[in-house]
């Protein structure tokens, strides 16, 4: 069994950047400036946002953190997005999912102009994905289609099952490995909470992700032997004998899991990390395109 180590790839990753940053001062061009947008005190999304902002200053970003309070009306909030898709010296931005209830999510989406939405969730961003055209590919999505690629993992003619079918993992990474590129070509079954005999499905995949949001839902006995499996989710568990009094796990039983797998993800330490990694790359790119 080989460990899918995004905390690794995504270290590397950033050494890239950062070089290329390196690269963009020397010719004495502008470098990258990420900003987000955080409404509210959600602990997961000020820790998510922190860590962004930390990685910006790693890779040697400009980054601007914009906190409002969670009673921000949704016209001050679309005011925001507004001015930050006027500014020429912001490359892309990010709206910090969730939003409060009292905000329309897709509205605030669709305001953020497609030329900086380096999260890759506006419809325009999305459509161009969905043809294979080139366009931000949403972070989470982009991260397992660059650790397929760094541990060269065959993905052109395999059997793909896709557990879960949101518009942030579940249903692009569906789309974009069975694309033709150079991790896709596959045959991809993607499945949900209405498919029956899932269990039948899994164990003929050669690879499966896992992005459902249930602990530990996928067991030993869902999978063949040399699969490889890629966990997206990520739960708190009490845990008593934590000092944090819990412990994160995966949406995968990774323990026994990993006995029958060829290569697996970790949780954590798979797939999150390259998230924000892969953010950083988007924004490179928009920066480059502008």
């Amino acid at each position: 069994m080989i460990l899918l180590d995004g905390k690794k790839t995504s270290a590397e990753l950033k050494q890239e950047i950062a070089a290329d940053v390196e690269q963009l001062k020397k010719e004495g061009k502008k470098v990258p400036h990420l900003a987000a947008i955080l409404v509210g005190e959600d602990g997961a999304s000020q820790t998510y946002v922190n860590a962004k902002v930390k990685a910006c200053k790693l890779v040697g970003f400009e980054s601007t953190l914009i906190r409002l309070p969670a009673e921000t009306t949704e016209e001050k909030l679309l005011n925001e997005i507004a001015i930050l898709n006027i500014d020429n010296d912001i490359d892309g931005f990010i709206v910090q999912l969730p939003l409060p209830k009292h905000i329309d999510e897709q509205k605030v989406l669709m305001a953020v102009d497609p030329d900086k939405d380096v999260d890759g969730f506006h419809p325009a961003n999305v459509g161009k994905m969905a043809l294979n055209l080139p366009t931000f590919i949403s972070a989470t999505p982009f991260g397992i289609l660059e650790l397929l690629d760094r541990y060269d993992i065959e993905t052109s003619g395999k059997n793909v099952v896709v557990i879960g079918r949101s518009h942030i993992v579940g249903s692009p990474m569906s789309i974009l490995l069975a694309q033709k590129r150079k991790r896709g070509n596959a045959t991809v079954t993607i499945t949900h909470s209405r498919t029956k005999n899932l269990k039948e499905i899994t164990q003929k995949a050669d690879i499966i992700i896992a992005a459902l949001g249930i602990a530990e839902f996928l067991t030993a006995d869902m999978v063949k032997e040399g699969v490889t499996v890629i966990d997206v989710g990520i739960t708190r568990i009490d845990d008593a004998s934590k000092k944090s009094g819990y412990r994160l796990v995966g949406d995968v039983a990774f323990d026994e899991v990993a006995e029958k797998a060829a290569y697996i993800t970790p949780v954590p330490g798979g797939v999150g990390p390259m998230t924000i990694a892969m953010l950083l790359k988007n924004t490179l790119l928009a920066r480059s395109r502008r």
